[in-house]
């Protein structure tokens, strides 16, 4: 049966498309050309005057593994969560603390609500992967994805630290993606969560590891490197080293240089923008940022916005959870290691705009979305939970459309803050074409899902109708439709059929020889062994909710 809409006026970024008004016919969960006319439709949306956009795409948000049920288990006065039939409860602005880490189901059902298809975990531990797995596995609605962590692993340190040549490294990369199911690579604060184990409390690019006498910049060139040979989309998701340190700037500067030309994505560049100046001996770099971003085409970034009111922090970057657990708010936190590969740190906190740090923070990363000129190379986040939860997204849409809006928002911060920001000088204003590439197009690119992201023939129907409206957050925060797969599954932001996603990964060759080798370290060092430690498809879609899509590029 086919599904037409009719009228649409269409963004699609993808193919240069702003406000075409065309039809959309749909079969088979597919965006199909126009049937002949002896094929029968069977619904029809006529969606004159309609706004309508491939479904969004998250490509950070911390919605599986470890951490986030940490979080969950340390802030139980957060978790009392609205009843899915409260009134206009499907709708958080910027202050929605009980939203922070909000459970799996309540966390598919805010995305859908908003608009949003799919979201990519950026932070799975390698040898936590299954329970993240699981975890995303119960989050209906939404496809959803992961980047595997490495970078402060043992078993790769120990590999840069014996000089291992590439191709050793590159086949233990592509091992790591195939065992994990995940379809991009992350580094966090390369080699500093390991020397945060051999009580260091600082860890700059160029300087050596204690023990493995390696530098996070050899890491960076190694991995960077690994992922351009084997092939996949996803450049290295960076955590950059001296995330929220004053002067940081410096360092993420000196890290886009660190992959000699091959693209690296930085995420959220707003805890990596900041400078020394003023008595106060912090500011804001995002201008210093914003040119860089702007020079050096090979590199994309994610902003990582904060937002005003209560949330939790939670990231494998223990070495700077243990300083911020000094300011927590509730005073409680958790810093902890995980098996020989990386750490965890918990700590809940509450950004408040009569402070000068989280007043300029909040300018800051509006700077740089206002400053980087390419919307292709930069990408709306929040690093749910720890800037804002996901679900402030339209409050944030609403942020950069609006230069009045946020103007009086700005009239509202600490006064130190206000001297120290150039915010209000910035005039640009986001249009619709330019927020649909930043949260559709461009992430689906970046990712490397050809069938996600856009509107044309054999896209995946994963499709969003808005109701232009002059308050960009009321009608981000409440699309009138939205198809899955070409289902429709929300109407007027509730939603009115459960599905479940896919899962997408990537799987480059690699020389199953080095299986030798990582299981004699696994028989060594790890409490599991090797074979328990890979995930197959089948193993992911057990339950018969969800199935494995790999977008290997030749495959």
């Amino acid at each position: 049966m086919i599904t037409l809409l009719k009228n649409a006026k269409v963004i699609d970024p993808a193919h240069h498309k702003d406000g075409v008004v065309q039809d959309i016919y749909i079969r088979d969960g597919r965006i199909i050309v126009k049937p002949a006319d002896s094929e029968k439709i069977g619904q029809v949306h006529d969606l004159n005057g309609k706004i309508v956009m491939a479904g969004a795409i998250d490509m950070h948000s911390h919605i599986g593994g470890g951490k986030v049920n940490i979080a969950r288990m340390l802030l139980p006065e957060y978790q009392a969560m609205r009843k899915l039939d409260e009134p206009e409860a499907h709708i958080c602005g910027a202050n929605c603390s009980h939203h922070a880490t909000p459970n799996t189901t309540d966390t598919g059902m805010r995305y859908i609500e908003m608009g949003y298809t799919a979201a990519f975990e950026p932070a799975i531990l390698a040898v936590n992967a299954r329970q993240a797995h699981m975890e995303m596995g119960d989050t209906p609605m939404i496809d959803k994805g992961g980047y595997a962590m490495l970078g402060n692993d043992d078993y790769l340190l120990r590999l840069l630290s014996q000089n291992a040549d590439q191709k050793t490294i590159n086949d233990y990369v592509a091992w790591t993606l195939h065992a994990t199911q995940t379809i991009g690579i992350k580094v966090v604060n390369p080699g500093g969560i390991s020397a945060f184990k051999f009580n260091e409390r600082r860890q700059d690019l160029d300087q050596q590891h204690s023990y493995y006498h390696i530098t996070p910049r050899r890491i960076l060139q190694a991995l960077s490197r690994a992922v351009n040979e084997i092939g996949i989309a996803k450049p290295l998701h960076v955590h950059c080293n001296n995330l929220g340190v004053a002067g940081n700037f410096q360092t993420t500067l000196d890290t886009m240089g660190a992959s000699d030309g091959l693209p690296m994505h930085l995420t959220h560049i707003q805890f990596h923008s900041y400078g020394t100046e003023g008595d106060k001996k912090f500011s804001s770099a995002a201008a210093n940022i914003a040119e860089a971003i702007n020079s050096n085409k090979h590199i994309t970034a994610d902003v990582g916005q904060i937002l005003f009111g209560q949330t939790v922090t939670a990231s494998g970057d223990n070495m700077m959870q243990h300083l911020n657990a000094k300011v927590a708010n509730p005073k409680k936190s958790v810093i902890m290691d995980i098996e020989c590969d990386a750490g965890c740190g918990v700590v809940p906190f509450k950004y408040r705009d009569e402070n000068y740090v989280n007043a300029l923070q909040w300018a800051i990363g509006l700077e740089v979305f206002l400053s980087v000129d390419d919307p292709w190379r930069v990408f709306l986040t929040t690093d749910h939970p720890n800037g804002a939860p996901f679900t402030s997204y339209p409050h944030l849409i609403r942020l950069l459309m609006d230069k009045t809006f946020r103007n009086d928002a700005f009239d509202k911060l600490n006064l130190d803050a206000q001297a120290m920001s150039n915010l209000k000088s910035l005039d640009r204003e986001y249009s619709l074409y330019e927020i649909a590439t930043m949260t559709r197009s461009a992430p689906a690119k970046l990712i490397g899902l050809q069938d996600r992201g856009h509107l044309g023939i054999g896209a995946a129907a994963d499709i969003t109708v808005y109701t232009d409206q002059a308050d960009k957050e009321a009608m981000f925060a409440k699309p009138d439709l939205v198809f899955k797969d070409g289902e429709l599954v929300v109407k007027e932001g509730k939603v009115v059929k459960v599905v479940w996603g896919a899962t997408h990964t990537a799987k480059p060759s690699f020389d199953v020889g080095v299986e030798k080798d990582i299981k004699q370290y696994f028989d060594r060092y790890h409490t599991m062994q090797m074979n328990n430690f890979k995930i197959s498809n089948d193993q992911i879609a057990e339950d018969g909710r969800n199935h494995v899509i790999n977008h290997t590029q030749g495959s």
